[in-house]
């Protein structure tokens, strides 16, 4: 089936139902009562993909039914992250251009989850609070194209077609129909999920020095702790998978979303897995955000180490070559794309071997792969690097005169060629 990705600014005769993704801020609150006003009956969901507590879900519930909708879902995706997400990230231990951790990749998820109600409801109108300025709408748009035919309702986009004051437009609409708008002032959008945090905004924008206010996961170096002792921490991998933290089996007791959870306060503490992504955006320009990722930093260190123990020289040097191509797609909104799926399959492929146990250190601000345990260690036992060897000193002698034949020839060519010039 094809999606309609055209706005549809009022309700049909035949459909007055429309799906809201609500997270409870800013737009999507703006989205609910202009909806309403388009004739629409708003349905709101808030998709739960970790970093909000109980408390915020409720605020959320109470937001949203406050300002008119009639009725309220909540739908937690924290396993399908683990699975579809955060298990093929680690695989791949490569993040978008050498730099995101690809902690925007829950959107796809969320359009899913937004979906399932829109058929259980029996309507074919979904909307969104993106704006037309940033990624996400690349996202949303693509995913909802991809899994099939419904009208994408999009009333921030529609407004920036009547005012460039976006933020105050929306504030002033919310007053004017006597609904509360938050008075708190923060100079930062910040965006939790079980990957991680991005904060941008403010003189993040401007590529200037972040501020006090950016550090959600980590301590600002200034608050960091005067001495946090070294501590040791285990990750237990079978075939690519995490399986254990300190001996702890993942399990119904012990999830996915609990191990993201623990390794980002424990991590984080130690001021590990915070960046500064600059780069290249989906839209074209140059992007700029904060992140903190301290779980998927640590994870991605220990199984990257046990990769490169386990794994032939050449899997792992092709191997980069894949996780690059599938974090582009992740990232650029095409999670449906085949070519994503069978680059997965490689990947998995590639995990066969990757099993056993690697203890990582931790101090402020370092976080090393200290130990490597595995039966898969491609190790020749009468062989040391730089110590001792199973081959004679003959051996090693023509090979590097058979290794390096090509080059040397080259090399004296050049040489020659460049005397005659001067000669």
């Amino acid at each position: 089936m094809s999606s309609n990705s055209n706005t549809q600014t009022s309700a049909t005769q035949d459909d007055k139902q429309v799906v809201l993704a609500f997270s409870g801020g800013l737009d999507t609150s703006f989205c609910v009562p202009y909806l309403k006003d388009k004739g629409y009956q708003v349905t709101t969901i808030f998709v739960d993909s970790g970093g909000v507590s109980e408390q915020d879900k409720q605020a959320i519930k109470e937001r949203a039914l406050t300002l008119g909708a009639v009725a309220h879902h909540e739908v937690s995706i924290a396993q399908q992250l683990w699975d579809r997400v955060i298990t093929p990230l680690i695989h791949s231990g490569h993040w978008y251009q050498n730099q995101y951790p690809l902690l925007c990749s829950d959107r796809y998820l969320i359009v899913e989850a937004c979906l399932n109600l829109c058929d259980e409801l029996n309507t074919k109108n979904f909307a969104h609070g993106c704006t037309g300025m940033g990624n996400d709408q690349v996202r949303f748009d693509l995913a909802v194209q991809c899994l099939g035919d419904y009208n994408i309702i999009s009333p921030i986009r529609e407004i920036q077609k009547q005012t460039s004051q976006v933020r105050e437009f929306e504030k002033q609409y919310l007053i004017d129909k006597g609904f509360s708008v938050s008075d708190k002032v923060s100079s930062y959008s910040i965006n939790e999920n079980l990957l991680g945090t991005t904060i941008s905004g403010s003189e993040i924008d401007e590529w200037q020095q972040p501020g006090q206010g950016s550090y959600v996961f980590t301590p600002a170096p200034q608050n960091a702790p005067q001495k946090l002792p070294t501590k040791l921490i285990t990750l237990q991998f079978e075939q690519g998978n995490l399986v254990a933290v300190n001996q702890q089996k993942i399990a119904d007791d012990f999830t996915g979303e609990k191990v993201m959870q623990q390794l980002n306060q424990q991590i984080g503490e130690y001021g590990i897995g915070r960046g500064i992504y600059t780069g290249d955006t989906t839209i074209g320009l140059k992007g700029r955000i904060v992140f903190e990722a301290p779980a998927l930093h640590a994870i991605q260190v220990a199984h990257t180490a046990l990769e490169q123990a386990v794994l032939s020289k050449a899997q792992n040097r092709f191997k980069s070559t894949v996780a690059e191509k599938w974090t582009e797609l992740v990232y650029e909104g095409f999670f449906y794309e085949p070519l994503k799926h069978d680059l997965e399959a490689f990947l998995q492929s590639s995990q066969q071997m990757v099993t056993g146990e690697v203890t990582l250190e931790l101090s402020y601000g370092q976080l090393y792969a200290v130990a490597i345990q595995s039966e898969n260690i491609l190790k020749d036992k009468q062989s040391v690097y730089a110590q001792s060897a199973s081959w004679t000193i003959e051996e090693a002698i023509g090979f590097i005169k058979l290794f390096g034949q090509s080059s040397r020839l080259a090399a004296k060519s050049v040489q020659s060629n460049q005397k005659q010039v001067n000669d």
